[in-house]
């Protein structure tokens, strides 16, 4: 399942942190952070997203603490 996510994040090296974190969750199959549109898309094996959301929110925190995904 693929879907797309409005994020808030401040610079392109911390989008390209937070996709490649996001992609090391399990169940995650692909996931892209573009910078210049503020959008996440992810790709998931399941179809419902709301534990891997949370799980790449946590790991987006981490990287910038205050990123924003809009669920």
């Amino acid at each position: 399942m693929k879907k797309t996510y409005k994020i808030e994040v401040d610079c392109a090296n911390c989008a390209a942190k937070m996709e490649n974190a996001v992609s090391r969750i399990e169940g995650v199959t692909k996931c892209n952070v573009n910078f210049m549109t503020q959008k996440m898309t992810v790709e998931t094996e399941a179809q419902d997203q709301s534990q891997i959301m949370q799980a790449a929110l946590k790991a987006c925190k981490k990287v910038e603490p205050d990123c924003e995904i809009y669920l």
